[in-house]
C-alpha cells in the first residue's frame, strides 16, 4: 500500500508537469497537414466530430477519410460535410476489403498513400477538436526534431453508466500512468486516438503496415518503433475530446477485457506493476486484514482523490464524476486481475488470438 502511495505522488508531480508545459511561442509556419480519418459505421456523434475537423482555422490542410464499403453509413456523413465546406480539400477513398487482420491500419496505409503533405494526423472518428487543432500541432512541429506527437486525450462518455464509469478511468487513472511513464522513463511510445507525424518517419520505419497486426495496440507500438530507431517521440500540450459511444454492458466488458489481455500480452513486466496503481482496492484489502495500519489507508484514498482531480480537471480539463470514482477503481482492479487469464479476444465479431508479442492471429 505504502507504494501505491508513492505511486500516487509521482503520478501527481508528472501530471503537475504536464500542465505546464506551454504551447510553443511565436509565429506558426503554418505546415501544411493531411488529416487522415478511418471510419467504420456511424459513432454517437460522428457528424459533429468530423465537422470539427473541416472548421479548422488553418490555411493549408486536407482531410482524407477512409471507408470499406460505399455503402457504408459513414460514407452519406461525409459526402454530406464535403458539400457544406467546397473550399476544404477533402477526399473520400473506398478501400476495398483489408488485406491486413486490422482493417484501420489498411485504411491509414491507403490514406498515406493518396496525402499530400509531409506532416500527417491520423485521428480516430471519435475525435473532437477546436478550430485550433491544426495551429497547435504544427506549432510543435517547428522543432525539426521532432518526428512523433501524441495528443492526450479528454475522455466524454454517453448516458450510459457503463461509458461514464470508463471515462472517468481515461481521465483519471489511464492518464496517470501515462503522466508517470514519460516522466520517468521519457516519451517511448505514443496512445491513441489521435497522433501527428512526419511521413518521412512512418516510412523509414516500413510503413504503416508494419502494425498491422497489432489490434488495438497500433498507437503505442508505432510510438515505440519510432523511439527505438531514434526519431523524437514527444506529448503534446493540446487535449483532444475523445468522445466514447453510448455502450451496452457486455460490450463495455469486452472492450476493457480486449485491452487487459493486449496490454498483459505485449508489456507483462509493466502490466505486473500496475498492481500498485490500485491505491483504493488495495487500501480497502490491507485494511480489512490488517486494522491497525487504516490510517495509511485513508492516506491512500486521499491521495487517490488528489490524483484524480490533478489529472482530470487541471490536465485534461474533465471535471472528476466523485460518486463514480471507486465503483470505476475497483472494476479496473477487477479488469487488472481478468487480464491475467486467456489469451483471445473479440473484435468487431471475429475472435483473435494474441500471441506473446501482442500480435494477433484469427482464431481458428
Amino acid at each position: 500500500m505504502l507504494a501505491s502511495c508513492i505511486y500516487c505522488l509521482l503520478a501527481v508531480i508528472a501530471a503537475h508537469r504536464q500542465r505546464c508545459r506551454r504551447r510553443p511561442q511565436g509565429t506558426c509556419v503554418c505546415t501544411p497537414i493531411s488529416i487522415l480519418k478511418p471510419l467504420a459505421g456511424l459513432d454517437d456523434g460522428l457528424e459533429a466530430n468530423l465537422r470539427s475537423f473541416f472548421e479548422q482555422d488553418y490555411p493549408c490542410f486536407e482531410l482524407l477519410f477512409a471507408v470499406r464499403h460505399a455503402y457504408d453509413p459513414a460514407a452519406a456523413v461525409v459526402q454530406d460535410l464535403i458539400s457544406q465546406y467546397p473550399h476544404v480539400d477533402a477526399r473520400l477513398i473506398v478501400t476495398g476489403e483489408p488485406p491486413f487482420l486490422h482493417a484501420k491500419v489498411y485504411s491509414l496505409k491507403c490514406m498515406l498513400d493518396q496525402s499530400k503533405y509531409d506532416l500527417v494526423a491520423m485521428s480516430d472518428s471519435d475525435v473532437h477538436v477546436g478550430r485550433d487543432f491544426c495551429r497547435a500541432v504544427a506549432a510543435e512541429f517547428a522543432d525539426s526534431r521532432l518526428g512523433l506527437l501524441t495528443c492526450p486525450y479528454r475522455a466524454t462518455p454517453g448516458e450510459d453508466v457503463w461509458s461514464r464509469l470508463e471515462a472517468v478511468g481515461m481521465n483519471t487513472d489511464f492518464h496517470a500512468g501515462v503522466f508517470t511513464a514519460v516522466m520517468l522513463l521519457g516519451a517511448k511510445f505514443a496512445v491513441g486516438p489521435t497522433m501527428v507525424a512526419r511521413k518521412q518517419v512512418i516510412q523509414a520505419l516500413g510503413g504503416i503496415e508494419r502494425v498491422k497486426d497489432y489490434l488495438g495496440w497500433e498507437d503505442f507500438m508505432l510510438g515505440k518503433m519510432a523511439a527505438e530507431e531514434g526519431f523524437r517521440v514527444s506529448f503534446s500540450s493540446y487535449v483532444v475530446e475523445h468522445r466514447i459511444g453510448t455502450q451496452t454492458v457486455s460490450q463495455n466488458f469486452a472492450h476493457r477485457l480486449r485491452w487487459a489481455r493486449t496490454n498483459r500480452r505485449s508489456r507483462p513486466a509493466g502490466y505486473i506493476g500496475q498492481f500498485f496503481t490500485h491505491p483504493v482496492p488495495l487500501a480497502c484489502m490491507f485494511c480489512l486484514l490488517f486494522p491497525k495500519i487504516w490510517p495509511l489507508g485513508i492516506g491512500a484514498i486521499l491521495l487517490r482523490a488528489l490524483l484524480a482531480w490533478t489529472v482530470s480537471q487541471q490536465v485534461l480539463n474533465a471535471p472528476v464524476s466523485w460518486r463514480l470514482l471507486i465503483p470505476q477503481d475497483f472494476l479496473a482492479f477487477g479488469f487488472w486481475i481478468a487480464g491475467f487469464f486467456g489469451s483471445s479476444v473479440e473484435w468487431r465479431g471475429h475472435r483473435y488470438v494474441l500471441n506473446r508479442d501482442g500480435t494477433v492471429e484469427l482464431a481458428p
